[in-house]
């Protein structure tokens, strides 16, 4: 069984908020003073924290005074390009504009993805099940193989030729494979099929133990001549070792689901 976190759809629903999150909300304090007056604009105490806090990724309480005053100096300096009629005439271009909107919007949408994420509940019966889906559709068997790795298709028929009247496997990927377990006569391990791209997967899955491809095999990384040493029945990891993938899934599912409903309740 092999997990991944997240479905498709929510992982690139994430990934297209996260992509606009480029500015981040200050914290509002009430009681916080202004340590610094620039052309008039006040700097207070916790948008300085809030900086030194983005910067550091410290708490501000741990930012020592050296990093301060210097944090401090690079905030006056935000302050003083941010100001000013060359500011007031950038500020009022329509991109900019348009690109200041998208990132106030961005973070307030990933605060309510983060507050949904966080709000939702997976029950034993739901880890369960997603759980056996998984394991219903996992490849019944892992492989043990080496490859050879070659530039050309014509090198690797040479190889093949080579194997054909008795030459090793092993001591071939260490004097012509490109790739990096050359070295080690171009042993892979054990692996699963899905951890392969596919024209690899299903050659060696075509394979039986101890047989070598007899034509070469081309992926994006080149043309292969592959070996399949041995394969066993996959283990299905615990449920235990999978757990918190499985629920970040699930969480991430729940999510997509949110969107949809949002979408279709949507008015123009």
């Amino acid at each position: 069984m092999h997990y991944t976190t997240g479905s498709t759809r929510a992982g690139t629903r994430l990934a297209a908020l996260a992509s606009v999150f480029l500015i981040t909300i200050a914290p509002v304090n009430v009681n916080a003073e202004t340590v610094k007056t620039v052309n008039g604009i006040p700097i207070d105490s916790s948008m300085l924290d809030f900086y030194l806090e983005s910067r550091t990724q410290r708490p501000a309480v741990q930012v020592t005074a050296e990093e301060r005053a210097s944090l401090l100096d690079e905030l006056v300096d935000i302050y003083l390009l941010s100001s000013g009629e060359a500011a007031n005439e950038v500020a009022n271009d329509p991109k900019i504009q348009a690109q200041l909107e998208l990132q106030r919007r961005g973070v307030i949408a990933q605060v309510l993805a983060s507050k949904f994420l966080e709000s939702v509940e997976t029950s034993e019966e739901e880890i369960l099940a997603a759980y056996d889906a998984q394991a219903a559709i996992a490849p019944p068997l892992q492989f043990k193989a080496r490859h050879i790795l070659l530039e050309s298709q014509g090198e690797a028929i040479a190889v093949i030729g080579e194997l054909d009247i008795g030459g090793k496997f092993e001591d071939l990927a260490k004097e012509r494979s490109t790739g990096p377990s050359g070295p080690t006569g171009g042993d892979l391990g054990w692996f699963s099929p899905s951890q392969m791209v596919k024209p690899f997967s299903d050659a060696v899955e075509a394979l039986e133990d101890g047989k070598y491809t007899t034509s070469p095999i081309q992926t994006e990384f080149g043309w292969h001549v592959i070996l399949r040493e041995a394969s066993r029945k996959a283990e299905a990891p615990t449920l235990d070792s999978v757990r918190e993938i499985i629920v970040q899934n699930i969480q991430q599912d729940k999510f997509r689901q949110y969107l949809e409903s949002l979408r279709t309740n949507m008015t123009e």
